[in-house]
């Protein structure tokens, strides 16, 4: 009994003691976690101090998706002998320049992805990737300032396929006016005076024309997270059958030496592409009888930046 006793004081004892041990490493834990946080409050505003230094700025993100699948004799679908892919990218690039009366910046976005169904009981039906989102824009601004926050600008933006019919149809907005910087991360172009050049080979169903041009531009990185939205717009003085915008926007969250996991979505509007289209079927479509429906793309996958 006394040996019992002696092994049950002896347990308790332990307990106590590696219970003590415990708060006592909590309590020292603490401050090392308020002298953490401190160094990490610093180190932001240093960072913020080098982001607002002059100079170039250049960086790019991205995100690439793919899928890939086989199937042999699976009976539960409806074509058991078939295979199937889905393999895509984007890529976010910036190059800007900030200088105490001027700035210039410059961005380009790509996104490409290809698809395939290929049935293997089907001879006839058509086994290669095919262009499935074709995506590309290049913008360049260039501002000089009239305030901290106020600028007259000039800008120029090309939009197009590349993978298919390069430049037709291609847009090219020049135009002037002013950009608004509220913020170190955000952008406001508006130029009313602006005009929408549209390239289209053979027969075109494109019409260029003068309008306003309002551009807002979001990018911004929280630690491990990167974040931009776009949004494009123009609006015709002709006619609003002319107009369109688009709105581009792309998140990353960074897991390990620049890879981690992102997430793309864009919309977009045109009218004149949307009849375009109509006229493939019905070649007495126009603009007051066509559906102009949103257009989407979405994309997941692995995200990388540099």
């Amino acid at each position: 009994m006394k040996k019992i006793i002696l092994v049950l004081v002896c347990m308790f004892g332990i307990t106590y003691i590696n219970a003590q041990t415990i708060e006592e490493l909590k309590a020292e834990q603490a401050p090392k976690k308020d002298s953490i946080a401190a160094l990490q409050a610093k180190v932001k505003a240093i960072q913020s101090k080098i982001d607002a230094f002059p100079g170039w700025k250049k960086g790019a993100f991205g995100t690439i998706g793919g899928t890939l699948a086989g199937f042999d004799n699976w009976y539960s679908k409806g074509k058991p002998n078939s295979s199937t892919g889905n393999i895509g990218f984007t890529v976010n690039a910036f190059a800007n320049l900030t200088q105490e009366k001027y700035f210039w910046r410059n961005s380009a976005n790509v996104n490409l992805s290809w698809v395939k169904f290929d049935d293997k009981d089907d001879d006839t039906d058509n086994s290669d990737f095919q262009e499935a989102t074709d995506v590309f824009s290049i913008t360049s601004l260039f501002g000089y300032k009239l305030s901290e926050k106020f600028a007259i600008s000039t800008l120029g933006e090309y939009k197009t396929t590349i993978l298919s019919n390069f430049n037709d149809p291609g847009y090219l907005d020049l135009g002037v006016g002013a950009t608004w910087t509220p913020i170190a991360d955000l952008v406001v172009v508006i130029h009313p005076l602006n005009y929408n050049f549209v390239f289209s080979d053979g027969d075109s169903n494109f019409e260029s024309s003068l309008g306003a041009k309002i551009v807002a531009d979001y990018t911004k990185q929280l630690g491990a997270i990167k974040f931009k939205t776009n949004l494009s717009a123009f609006q015709s003085y002709k006619s609003a059958d002319y107009s369109n915008w688009t709105w581009t926007n792309s998140f990353g969250y960074t897991l390990w030496k620049g890879i981690g996991v992102g997430f793309d979505l864009g919309l977009r509007k045109n009218k004149q592409e949307a009849l375009n289209y109509a006229l493939d079927d019905d070649e007495s479509a126009t603009f007051d009888t066509i559906d102009n429906k949103l257009q989407t793309y979405w994309m997941f996958g692995l995200n990388y930046s540099f």
